[in-house]
């Protein structure tokens, strides 16, 4: 989730709190697990560690978007018929990309390819143009797919149809630019200070290209991506009970398969048996109303002078 705080840093542009130079212990464990265990020949390719792989993303990834309504709440004063509609627009949403999986599947897989490069730029907020954080979040998706073509092209045709394979071609073209993009970004962090986020993005990059896709992903995603967002929006529900914090994200992380599971039980023909296949087209489900929500509270309370400009204007 994006941050709904800003506090000025120079003239040219704002960081998001949270963000600095913060990487948490847990991705260097992680890490340093993965390169032992491909040093060592561990099959992390093979089904059961592709399942495992699979089970870490959607386990410790689906949680960094359930609190979504509850930065609502807070953020945009609302009764509750008005609550109910918000709620039931941010469920509609995520239904029609379960309809879109089941009817234009390749459709579904595009959209979400923009989303996730969307969402994943925005932990680039060193580059200052839209389209060079589309780039360095693409890259997420593109230096898997040059490292590992025929994996990444496969995962794509089970999410979607055959003519996925010609997507995956297209990200493999542009993966050069968009790792070049990223180079930049890292070059620029670590030029601003943020040298431990420089090496860990370095670092995690370099994996993507290596390990098997689904590991890779599962670092990006679980242990350097989500834990950020996480934190920034911990800040803004401080005055939440540790309790319901982890309650509100593990309810709303079950109730999320849980959906998945039963319309998978209401139309098995509709969808590939392969388990991670099924688990990045629930992820897609859930990342589009959490990225149109999240952008639009952020542009929102961007807009709205801060406490600080308040002062300097009165």
């Amino acid at each position: 989730m994006t941050a709904l705080t800003y506090h000025p840093t120079s003239p040219r542009r704002r960081a998001h709190p949270g963000r600095g130079d913060v990487v948490y212990p847990a991705y260097w464990i992680a890490a340093t697990a993965l390169i032992g265990a491909a040093l060592l020949g561990v099959p992390l390719g093979q089904p059961a560690a592709v399942a495992g792989a699979t089970l870490v993303f959607i386990g410790g990834g689906l949680p960094h978007g359930a609190y979504d309504i509850a930065l609502l709440r807070r953020s945009v004063a609302l009764g509750r018929s008005g609550m109910g509609l918000a709620v039931g627009g941010y469920a509609a949403i995520a239904l029609l990309m379960v309809v879109l999986w089941m009817t234009v599947p390749l459709v579904a897989l595009v959209l979400f390819l923009a989303v996730a490069s969307v969402h994943f730029g925005e932990d680039w907020q060193m580059l200052e143009e839209p389209l060079l954080r589309f780039a360095a979040g693409a890259a997420v998706i593109a230096a898997a797919t040059i490292g590992h073509p025929a994996e990444v092209s496969a995962l794509f045709v089970a999410m979607s149809d055959p003519r996925a394979a010609v997507i995956a071609q297209i990200i493999t073209a542009a993966a050069p630019v968009a790792l070049l993009v990223t180079a930049i970004g890292i070059a620029a962090a670590w030029r601003d200070g943020s040298r431990h986020w420089a090496a860990a993005m370095a670092l995690c990059f370099a994996l993507l290209l290596v390990l098997p896709p689904v590991a890779g992903f599962a670092l990006f995603f679980v242990f350097l991506h989500s834990p950020r967002h996480l934190a920034q929006t911990r800040v803004v529900l401080r005055d939440m009970t540790l309790g319901r914090w982890l309650g509100t994200g593990a309810l709303l992380s079950s109730l999320a398969i849980l959906g998945w599971c039963t319309v998978r039980a209401i139309a098995p023909w509709r969808f590939e048996p392969i388990i991670v296949a099924q688990a990045f087209q629930l992820l897609a489900s859930v990342a589009v109303p959490h990225l149109m929500l999240s952008r639009w509270l952020e542009g929102r309370l961007s807009a709205a002078p801060s406490s600080e400009e308040k002062t300097l204007t009165a």
